[in-house]
């Protein structure tokens, strides 16, 4: 980590912490590939696969949680080391809940090998949405390796574009169904799928978030849902001041 402590213990103890939640990072991201995979190649084996490093990734967070809790105990943290790793914690819990969605992927890539027997489906155009939330699963960990808020601003705005993937995913598959009424079972798999990269890519964007925070000290979770509140707020003072004012002539 950047930042420099007086405690080269406490320095060390950070470095090795930091450490395994990119450790975790890195599975996680295997985890996605892997399931991704299975699914465009219809391989259950590979499938399982990410199904048996689900059980990896959630030990690894419980590893962490303990050791995050007893440096916390020990050194008892003021500051920017406390926000650092009071993030760490959020991060991993994140993380844990991407490679439950990897897992989601493969469990669902494993039923669609069965239901989609002579249907061709659309799995391919997947990709982008998935490529799309890789790399910013990926981003997001390199900003939070780097304490890089400005990359971490960029990859909030970056979520729009899987939300808008998602969309279109969505609007094709409709149309698969409408077409084909044996397609409606794996096109539902294949939605909830969809859903999954989705939700990867708003995990990393969690990361992005929890990065502004360690080094701004901002909390910016919901900080497009205040400014919409204060727009609200302001455009009603206005409409109020306007009825109140006398009318002329």
């Amino acid at each position: 980590m950047p930042t420099k402590h007086l405690s080269t213990q406490f320095d060390a103890e950070l470095q090795a912490i930091s450490g395994q939640v990119m450790a975790m990072g890195g599975l996680v991201e295997n985890q996605i590939a892997q399931a991704i995979h299975g699914l465009a190649s219809f391989a259950p084996d590979v499938a399982d696969g990410v199904l048996l490093r689900e059980a990896q990734v959630n030990l690894m967070e419980m590893e962490i949680d303990r050791d995050l809790s007893a440096i916390i105990a020990r050194r008892q943290p003021a500051a920017i080391d406390l926000r650092l790793l009071i993030a760490m914690s959020k991060i991993t819990a994140n993380l844990e809940r991407v490679g439950d969605e990897a897992a989601k992927i493969a469990r669902m890539a494993k039923s669609m090998h069965e239901q989609s027997a002579g249907i061709v489906m659309p799995t391919s155009d997947l990709s982008l949405e998935a490529q799309l939330a890789s790399t910013l699963l990926r981003r997001a960990l390199d900003a939070f390796a780097r304490l890089d808020a400005v990359e971490a601003q960029s990859i909030i705005a970056s979520d729009d574009e899987i939300d808008l993937e998602f969309d279109g995913f969505v609007r094709k598959l409709v149309t698969y169904m409408m077409d084909d009424p044996r397609a409606i079972s794996a096109s539902l798999s294949l939605l909830f799928v969809a859903k999954a990269i989705e939700r990867i890519g708003d995990h990393a964007k969690n990361l992005a978030e929890f990065t502004i925070y360690v080094v701004n000290g901002m909390d910016v979770r919901h900080a497009s849902i205040a400014r919409e509140d204060t727009t609200d707020q302001d455009a009603g003072a206005e409409k109020i001041e306007g009825s109140a004012r006398p009318a002329v002539g």
